[in-house]
């Protein structure tokens, strides 16, 4: 398990320093620049370390995340303690267990950042003022849960219906970057196989 560490004091930053965090609303549908400016007002920035946890097991998540730049994945224990990803995020994206933050109960899963990593945050109560005051949020926020929810049930649609060599062909294609830039014991635990295994497959896939 990561190290689990304080986050540091907020501060927040003139929009001209968010235009990772604006554009990723402006690339899910068509909003004004001084909505998004708006909604993104109170989102400060802070920064940590690979390998450190952001969101521990049991935690409530009081904040939302913005991934600017670096790798998170997110981890449970089985019950022989080995621990199996979950999921992979890839900046630009939102990062954060949203049932434990918007129905404050605690997380079944551990987050950890897999490299180096920028992030953007916000409170549980700026979300809800925005999402009250603000109808192009709230058509964020829907779009956005589709969006996660559709990622998730194609996963598992994957994990039951595919090979592994399916698996690993498919996250190669589409996100050849994680290759890069995470290690292949987590990819492997992710595709839910071994390393062993995943280290076959790239040779004979390497062969072809």
């Amino acid at each position: 398990m990561g190290v689990l560490r304080r986050l540091p004091l907020c501060v927040t930053k003139k929009n001209m320093d968010k235009l990772i965090l604006n554009n990723y609303f402006h690339s899910l549908f068509p909003i004004q620049k001084e909505t998004v400016e708006n909604i993104t007002e109170t989102f400060c920035d802070f920064a940590m370390e690979k390998n450190t946890t952001l969101l521990d097991k049991n935690a409530i998540s009081t904040k939302t995340y913005f991934l600017e730049k670096g790798y998170v994945r997110s981890y449970i224990l089985n019950e022989d303690n080995e621990e199996i990803t979950t999921n992979i995020y890839a900046a630009p994206c939102f990062v954060n267990d949203f049932l434990s933050f918007f129905k404050k109960q605690p997380t079944k899963e551990i987050y950890q950042t897999i490299t180096d990593c920028s992030f953007w945050e916000t409170s549980l109560e700026n979300v809800q003022k925005n999402f009250h005051n603000i109808p192009e949020f709230r058509e964020f926020s829907r779009l956005l849960f589709v969006i996660n929810y559709s990622k998730l049930n194609d996963r598992v649609i994957e994990m039951a219906s595919e090979k592994a060599e399916t698996r690993y062909i498919n996250l190669l294609k589409q996100q050849s970057h994680i290759f890069q830039n995470v290690p292949l014991k987590i990819i492997a635990s992710y595709l839910g196989i071994t390393d062993s295994s995943l280290s076959r497959i790239r040779k004979e896939i390497g062969k072809i």
